[in-house]
């Protein structure tokens, strides 16, 4: 599950990279638009990656040696 919500949140932050450098959506661009299902899918996979991710940081790590 980390990394899948891992890949989905490097997909949204290049998207938005591409956006704010360039003006240019590319998940809008490859599935149709930004109202299509398709687009919609994709931008709420990554909303909810992003909400996971969050939860990672929050976690207790444990480090190498210690338990």
């Amino acid at each position: 599950m980390d990394t899948a919500s891992l890949i989905l949140i490097i997909i949204g932050a290049l998207n938005w990279l591409s956006v704010g450098l360039f003006g240019f959506d590319v998940v809008s661009f490859v599935c149709g638009g930004q109202a299509s299902v398709f687009s919609r899918i994709i931008y709420t996979l990554v909303g909810l990656a992003g909400i996971w991710g969050i939860t990672m940081l929050f976690r207790n790590k444990v480090v190498a040696g210690r338990e």
